[in-house]
């Protein structure tokens, strides 16, 4: 039987961020909205945006890579 440690290691999820790009999250989650809404993804791996400029957000879509971030 595990003890506390391993049981709490084993449930961490693992976040990546990706420099310009969303962080990506061993899955499945469970994104909770500012709204009181919810997404969930059963994905092994789930990118979620960061620049708000996803057309599903609040999931990667790419668009990152396609509309550069305006400065002003």
């Amino acid at each position: 039987m595990p003890s506390g440690g391993e049981s709490r290691r084993r449930d961490r999820r693992r976040v990546f961020l990706v420099p310009g790009g969303p962080a990506l999250v061993e899955g499945p989650v469970e994104i909770m909205l500012t709204d009181g809404s919810t997404v969930v993804s059963d994905r092994f791996m789930v990118a979620i945006c960061l620049c708000h400029r996803s057309r599903r957000f609040p999931l990667c879509d790419t668009s990152h890579r396609r509309r550069p971030r305006r400065r002003g």
